[in-house]
This record gives structure tokens, C-alpha cells and sequence, in this order.
């Protein structure tokens, strides 16, 4: 039996986490996304004085999707959002180099794959809030999996985008 050679130290290893790692860090990714919406919403309702949660609700939608916007093409350019530290994941180019903040933009925008589908779905049907909360894991799950045929393992908005998700597994450090 032969090994697969090592990557050379020069070269990124451009190995896909497992769709387990990064589910865990979507989910993860999403419990922090609390923060910066409570904060994003704070300071809307302020500068707006909004005093009533459906008051303004659509500019508050898309003053949310411009944060997450800037949160995450800021984060993707650098490499990692926290989320993606803790998971030990990096988001690079299709040749394993650092994204440039127009294509973390237009992973961004791509990204919306994970949300858009059963939420343009329950509006064009009427669904009910029932049928959204059965309808979005089910979604979810679909896409995620359909990674699995993808060549190098990535999702969907990451082939369209140009961009990867890379293991970045820590440095090993020597025992004393």
C-alpha cells in the first residue's frame, strides 16, 4: 500500500474539513450571530427610536443584512470568523490563497443559498410559520449533503464563489 505523498510545506493543504466540522461550526457560527444581532438591533432601534419591534421591520432586515455583510466579508478576508477558529476551518481561494474582500462579498451574497430557497418558497405558497420550521432543517440538510457530490467536498455558494473550506488544523508543539 502507498500513502498519499504529504503536502510540501510550501503548499496550502487544501483538504475539506468533514461535513460534521462544519456543520458544527454553521451552528456555532449562528449562536455568536445572536450577539451581533443584538447589538445591530440595539443600535438601530435607537438611531431609529423605533419603540415597537414591527415598526421599521424591513429597514431593520436590511440594515441586519448589511452588518452580517460587513461582519463576514471583514472575517472571510482575514481567513477565519471566530466560529471558524474554534473549528479550526479557514475559507481561502480556489487555489488556497487569502479572499480578496470582493469575493468574501460575493461568497456572502451566495451564501444566502442556505436561507433564500424555503423562505421565497413559504412566502410564494403562503406557507405558515409551522410549515418554515419544517420546511428550513429540511433545506438545510439537503444542501448540506449536497456537498457530498461536489468533487473537493465544498458547498454550493463555495463552488460558485471561487472559495473553499480548508482544514487549519493548530500547529503541533513540542513536548518539553
Amino acid at each position: 500500500m502507498t500513502q498519499a505523498p504529504a503536502p510540501s510545506p510550501l503548499a496550502p493543504d487544501l483538504t475539506a474539513p468533514s461535513l460534521k466540522r462544519r456543520m458544527a461550526c454553521w451552528l456555532y457560527e449562528g449562536m455568536l450571530l445572536f450577539g451581533v444581532v443584538f447589538i445591530a438591533g440595539y443600535l438601530f432601534s435607537t438611531l431609529t427610536q423605533t419603540r415597537h419591534a414591527l415598526d421599521n421591520r424591513h429597514a431593520q432586515q436590511a440594515f441586519l443584512f448589511v452588518v452580517f455583510g460587513i461582519y463576514f466579508t471583514w472575517f472571510w478576508a482575514k481567513g477565519q470568523t471566530l466560529a471558524m477558529k474554534t473549528w479550526h476551518i479557514r475559507v481561502v481561494d480556489a487555489q488556497g490563497r487569502p479572499l480578496t474582500q470582493a469575493r468574501a462579498l460575493a461568497r456572502y451574497v451566495l451564501s444566502w443559498l442556505w436561507l433564500l430557497p424555503p423562505l421565497g418558497l413559504t412566502y410564494a405558497l403562503g406557507l405558515s410559520g409551522r410549515d418554515l420550521a419544517v420546511l428550513f432543517p429540511g433545506w438545510v440538510i439537503f444542501y448540506a449533503l449536497l456537498s457530498r457530490l461536489h468533487k473537493q467536498r465544498q458547498f454550493l455558494h463555495d463552488a460558485l464563489a471561487g472559495t473553499r473550506l480548508v482544514q487549519q488544523l493548530p500547529p503541533v508543539r513540542p513536548k518539553k
